[in-house]
């Protein structure tokens, strides 16, 4: 570890898994872009089985912090990891293979003002490389937070973000250890009535190659979506859902009525029925929410 006495203005957290391939090139291009800037580098290596140790024990450039874990966490674990041992009240989150444009961490800090919680870099620049098969799954993703947050997101789950470590700190718990992390962080904040800055960024190649399991993540991120808007704002689930039921109820019996020799009223009552209990349950979860809220 090597720090100066000086408390830094901001501390970026670098969560780093198995990222031998391109991470000496990211934190040497990182320290030569920020040049004085006054900061703090907090390295979290989560478990690496490659060479990935041996390069940050050699990397010894800046206000730098090196934190281990002794087996892989996850990339949530990391990054809070590195907030439970930041000094500063800004926190700078990004990633260690090269895609994003570091150099642009001041703009986004200088972003951050009394009215925002967060500052995040929306990869929608003029030079943008998401792999092909994430692209489909990120605009669903994305059209689906936008609805149940009631709020237009550019950028679901940005690596490249700003955000106050207060705010962190009042979601700290709920924050999962996995890659949705920085999803579940933007959710929050804005089911929270908060503000969040979108501001456009370039996005590279990576170097090495992907943690990222295009099926999988995708249905654990509409999972996330749902359990986060259910814990934060339910009636945005149970309303619909429940108006889909009712729906659905007053079709089966039109069915049956008009199109069946007999009726299908016990079915259609059931399925109202069931509407109406998921409504209350929801209205009752939302009275929680909101109690607790207090």
């Amino acid at each position: 570890m090597k720090q100066s006495n000086d408390k830094p203005e901001y501390s970026i957290i670098i969560p780093i898994y198995n990222e031998e391939a391109g991470l000496s090139h990211c934190l040497e291009e990182l320290i030569e872009k920020l040049g004085a800037e006054p900061y703090e580098l907090i390295l979290v290596n989560d478990g690496s089985t490659d060479g990935t140790a041996e390069i940050i024990r050699n990397f010894d450039k800046g206000n730098l912090i090196h934190l281990t874990h002794e087996f892989n966490r996850g990339y949530g674990a990391a990054i809070k990891t590195g907030i439970s041992h930041s000094s500063s009240e800004i926190i700078v989150i990004t990633d260690a293979d090269g895609t994003y444009p570091n150099e642009e961490i001041p703009r986004l800090v200088n972003l951050l003002n009394d009215e925002h919680s967060m500052v995040v870099g929306s990869r929608t620049g003029d030079n943008v490389r998401i792999p092909f098969l994430r692209r489909l799954p990120k605009l669903i993703l994305n059209k689906l937070a936008d609805y149940l947050t009631r709020s237009k997101i550019p950028d679901l789950n940005s690596g490249l973000r700003v955000i106050r470590k207060e705010v962190v700190m009042k979601f700290y718990n709920i924050l999962p250890d996995s890659f949705s992390l920085t999803t579940t962080i933007t959710l929050a904040v804005l089911t929270n009535n908060m503000q969040i800055i979108y501001t456009p960024i370039n996005y590279y190649k990576r170097k090495g190659n992907s943690k990222i399991r295009p099926i999988n993540d995708t249905l654990n991120f509409v999972q996330l979506i749902i359990r986060t808007v259910l814990y934060f704002e339910p009636l945005r689930i149970f309303i619909p859902f429940s108006a889909g039921l009712f729906i659905l109820g007053i079709l089966v019996y039109l069915f049956g009525l008009f199109f069946l020799p007999y009726s299908l009223d016990i079915t259609s009552s059931i399925i109202i029925s069931t509407a109406i209990i998921v409504l209350t349950v929801g209205m009752l979860a939302d009275l929680i929410d909101k109690k607790l809220s207090r």
